[in-house]
């Protein structure tokens, strides 16, 4: 029953982080020519969406995800690739926030070419995440990166570049 909560809270919380992190660009374009009060507004509202709703629910997506994986035992390639997919969002998080920090200085604005690829990142992580969980498909690394998984492979990766970690 444990599961099933955690599973409901998951869903919830990728869903809630999901919807900030599309938000968040279409507010930054709205930040064009402000000045005053309005940017006033708009900066604390974008503020308030990052700290206060979007980045509690991905610390909650992420932490019940992580727990998801110890309670259900998900070691398979799907999983590794939608992890792939969960870091591109993080990734877009991370960014977000440093675009807000940077924005709303003085005669900045967002260019709708940063939206368009933005956007196109968030959305293909969010499909490729729902492609990935809903299939479950059976799939094959290429030989390259099937090595990466192997064990002892991260060390001897690192080997290459500092030396003597065996």
């Amino acid at each position: 029953m444990i599961v099933l909560w955690l599973k409901f809270v998951h869903v919830a919380a990728i869903a809630g982080w999901s919807a900030g992190l599309v938000a968040l660009p279409m507010l930054y374009l709205q930040r064009a020519g402000l000045e005053g009060e309005p940017l006033h507004r708009l900066h604390a509202f974008t503020r308030f969406l990052y700290v206060v709703m979007v980045s509690p629910v991905a610390f909650i997506a992420i932490g019940s995800g992580t727990a998801l994986i110890f309670m259900q035992g998900t070691y398979e390639n799907w999983f590794s690739a939608k992890l792939v997919g969960v870091s591109v969002m993080t990734g877009v998080h991370i960014f977000s926030g440093l675009m807000i920090l940077r924005l709303f200085e003085p005669g900045k604005a967002y260019p709708l070419g940063r939206f368009v690829v933005v956007m196109a990142l968030t959305l293909g992580a969010i499909a490729a995440i729902l492609a990935l969980v809903l299939g479950k498909p059976d799939m094959e690394w290429p030989a390259v990166l099937a090595a990466l998984f192997a064990p002892g492979a991260l060390s001897d990766l690192v080997d290459q570049f500092i030396g003597g970690t065996k």
